[in-house]
């Protein structure tokens, strides 16, 4: 208390200046228009900046909540579009349920690994939260590997960067299939191998999911044909495919539930045993 006292006697004469000023000024103000106007514009710039500046750091500390909503919103999107029919025109003959009953839940790669030759992904998503062995993995550009192992909080994936990885997939144009796997050479690229040599491939087609498998829906993207080859031993092509993926540079995911899975297999097992 002594030490504010000893500044106010040691400052008056300053202090005193300022309050005559600070009286002047409102006096001023109030009695004409034109001052007080540019007063209360000044204000609301100043007010209007600092409002600006705390929300844009409000919205700052709120980015991981709005990614969170956005990536659910997009697994109830991605839910709607692998139970659409393809809307290709396609034979005019209808088939009753003939698309499969895909459920999609939300997840995030936690781990990656791509600098090997058998790479595995870890998500955050368990069996709490739905996950199964065998479930395929999507980001928003396509294709990123398959479930292998589960447990009740985390689930680690077989990438599409891994020797083991095999995949049924198609030319998207003409529909020609063949095996999506890697050669464990470049983490950009994997190769669709056994086509047909009377299939039309040219640099830039589009490669997609099947449908062959019960593991995928048809016609999700996996990336585009950048080399052509002839495998000498097979006379079929090899094709080199860029992907959509970077496979380096992984976030949100979308694992996919073929909720009619079991009941193919069983259906498979029982035909091949008759």
């Amino acid at each position: 208390m002594q030490q504010i006292l000893n500044f106010i006697f040691k400052n008056s004469i300053l202090l005193l200046f300022l309050l005559l000023l600070g009286i002047s000024l409102t006096l001023t103000i109030q009695s004409h228009a034109y001052h007080k106007s540019m007063t209360i514009s000044s204000a609301n710039a100043v007010s209007g900046y600092v409002y600006g500046q705390v929300n844009n750091v409000e919205e700052y500390l709120h980015l991981k909540t709005e990614n969170e909503k956005l990536a659910d919103e997009n697994a109830r999107l991605k839910k709607l579009l692998f139970n659409t029919k393809d809307t290709l025109d396609l034979a005019t003959v209808t088939i009753p349920n003939a698309v499969g009953s895909f459920n999609v839940i939300q997840s995030k790669i936690i781990s990656n690994s791509y600098n090997r030759h058998k790479n595995y992904l870890t998500i955050n998503s368990g069996a709490k939260d739905g996950i199964k062995p065998d479930m395929g993995v999507v980001s928003d550009l396509g294709v990123v590997g398959i479930v292998e192992n589960v447990s009740p909080g985390y689930a680690t994936l077989i990438s599409v960067l891994n020797l083991k990885f095999k995949l049924a997939a198609k030319i998207k144009k003409n529909g020609h299939y063949g095996f999506l796997v890697w050669n464990g050479k470049n983490a950009g690229y994997t190769q669709l191998t056994d086509v047909p040599r009377l299939a039309k491939v040219d640099k830039g087609d589009t490669i997609v999911t099947g449908g062959r498998s019960d593991i995928f829906p048809e016609n999700i993207p996996i990336g585009t044909i950048d080399k052509v080859y002839i495998d000498n031993e097979t006379n079929y092509y090899t094709l080199d495919v860029r992907l959509f993926n970077d496979m380096t540079s992984l976030g949100h995911v979308y694992v996919i539930e073929n909720k009619d899975r079991e009941e193919i297999i069983q259906l498979e097992a029982a035909t091949k045993n008759e």
